[in-house]
């Protein structure tokens, strides 16, 4: 009886620590994503992809993505963007499967800075051709033809590109020490 009890006060804080941890992914998203270096094309680098990658690397594959896809969503609304919400939104489980695809090929334990590399350009690949095909759609929407719309796309991709570069950069510097610190937060917890 006692054992049953206790099984349910667990299973109840997992399902707590779940919910506080997308939670916080999902802010972190957006104040990441708030974060903008405007560049001379009118667009801007940002650091919320690092965050949905670090999130889908610590909390998993369906957790982290959720994260980062409430985070971008919450930005997109509140900043003017809410028609691009539900495309971020889906496009975080998209470049979320590549990283996790890429997180598995190194048995779901990366050890080397290499692999978080790896990973983080396998999420970087998914990222600009997703983002190829969004602008593409977009201009399409906006009554493009497909080539000039696909060519339009191709032009707006500098700020992607710089985007994946310093998301694979500072994901390699963090994804260990923030590994190490979730390790050690969740092996001190008491009920």
């Amino acid at each position: 009886m006692l054992r049953r009890g206790w099984r349910k006060i667990m299973t109840n804080h997992k399902k707590i620590q779940t919910i506080v941890f997308v939670a916080l992914f999902a802010a972190l998203t957006f104040c990441g994503t708030m974060i903008k270096i405007p560049l001379p094309t009118g667009m801007f680098i940002h650091f919320g992809n690092t965050v949905v990658l670090l999130a889908v690397l610590l909390l998993g594959y369906w957790r982290g993505a959720l994260a980062g896809g409430i985070g971008f969503a919450l930005f997109d609304i509140l900043n003017g963007y809410a028609s691009e919400a539900p495309i971020y939104f889906v496009e975080c489980f998209v470049v979320g499967a590549a990283a996790y695809f890429g997180f598995w090929l190194f048995k779901k334990d990366p050890t080397k800075i290499y692999q978080i590399i790896t990973i983080a350009f396998f999420a970087g690949i998914a990222k600009f051709i997703a983002s190829v095909i969004e602008a593409t759609m977009m201009s399409m929407i906006a009554g493009a033809d497909l080539k000039p719309a696909f060519m339009a796309s191709i032009i707006s991709m500098p700020a992607t590109v710089i985007n994946i570069v310093s998301t694979i950069i500072i994901t390699s510097l963090l994804y260990f020490p923030l590994k190490s610190a979730m390790k050690g937060i969740l092996h001190k917890q008491t009920i």
